[in-house]
């Protein structure tokens, strides 16, 4: 079943002729660029978009794979936090990300003479509130992963076989999804995420998430660094934010070890965070929309 999927997508891309890849360094992007170049050749290219809500590590490793596996890739610098529809951060704000992205793809790939912007949605997906894939439909982007069939846990088993070191990659969301929705996003607080989150991986957690919530009526978050200008956008401080972190259920234990609870803390507090909490139900999908009480008690 799995090699008869692989050789309808192969022949797909070879119907297409010409193909650019919406490349994130995910589990999907990545083995969908790397099929795509294995049939295309030089008719094949990925494109990854690098905004404020994109990790630097994130970028770092989707070009440092796209480079070890020989496949081309362009960055390209996209706007979205210039759109007040996308940081107001509404319920469909990820439509508004992916309209700014394939935005910049169209005419790079009437540029290159490509004929199909594809990106990596696949069959397991279809349950999900997908904002996104309306824009897609939009833009006539292609998702050739879920016209097959392929589930995510077979582009994880194919992805293996071809030695692809995503294939057990933890699913990974854009840094803005850490924000309550009806929370804006800004520049500030993903800077805030993004290093928290680092710093439970440097401790060696796998499936992280640092959820930011404002607490309204506390002030400003002084103590935050303000981050480096990114796409000349300007950093404005963020509200007060009680930071909870979610880590898979099998890891949790080392998160209650009250050392490692506290050092974690300290170092949250010293990145901006006033509270730092703990979730006991472990990371799950959307877990950032979850209310939060009006006083939150921090450790």
């Amino acid at each position: 079943m799995l090699d008869a999927k692989l050789s309808a997508l192969r022949d797909t891309l070879k119907n297409f002729g010409s193909v650019l890849t919406a490349y994130s360094g995910g589990v999907d992007s990545v083995f969908l660029a790397q099929v795509a170049n294995e049939v295309l050749g030089a008719h094949s290219i990925a494109v990854i978009a690098d905004s404020p809500s994109l990790p630097r590590r994130e970028l770092a490793e989707a070009l440092d794979i796209a480079q070890k596996f020989n496949f081309p890739v362009r960055v390209v610098q996209t706007s979205e936090f210039q759109d007040q529809n996308y940081t107001s951060n509404p319920l469909n704000r990820c439509y508004y990300c992916k309209h700014e992205l394939f935005s910049e793809l169209v005419p790079i790939a009437k540029e290159l003479d490509i004929s199909v912007i594809i990106y990596g949605e696949n069959a397991s997906d279809a349950g999900d509130f997908r904002p996104g894939a309306q824009a897609a439909k939009e833009f006539s982007i292609r998702a050739p992963l879920k016209e097959v069939g392929f589930t995510k846990e077979e582009i994880r088993t194919l992805s293996a076989r071809l030695g692809l070191p995503t294939s057990d990659k933890p699913q990974m969301a854009c840094l803005s999804s850490r924000v309550p929705h009806g929370e804006p996003v800004t520049v500030q607080k993903l800077s805030m995420i993004e290093a928290a989150e680092n710093t439970l991986r440097d401790l060696g957690f796998i499936d992280v998430r640092v959820r930011h919530h404002e607490l309204p009526g506390t002030g400003l978050a002084t103590n935050a660094p303000t981050p480096a200008a990114l796409n000349n956008l300007t950093a404005v401080k963020s509200p007060a934010a009680l930071a909870r972190i979610e880590v898979g259920a099998s890891e949790l234990p080392r998160l209650l070890d009250p050392a490692a609870g506290t050092r974690i803390a300290e170092a949250l507090k010293r990145i901006g965070y006033l509270h730092v909490t703990l979730d006991l139900q472990g990371y799950r999908r959307g877990g950032a929309n979850l209310p939060m009480p009006q006083t939150a008690v921090g450790a």
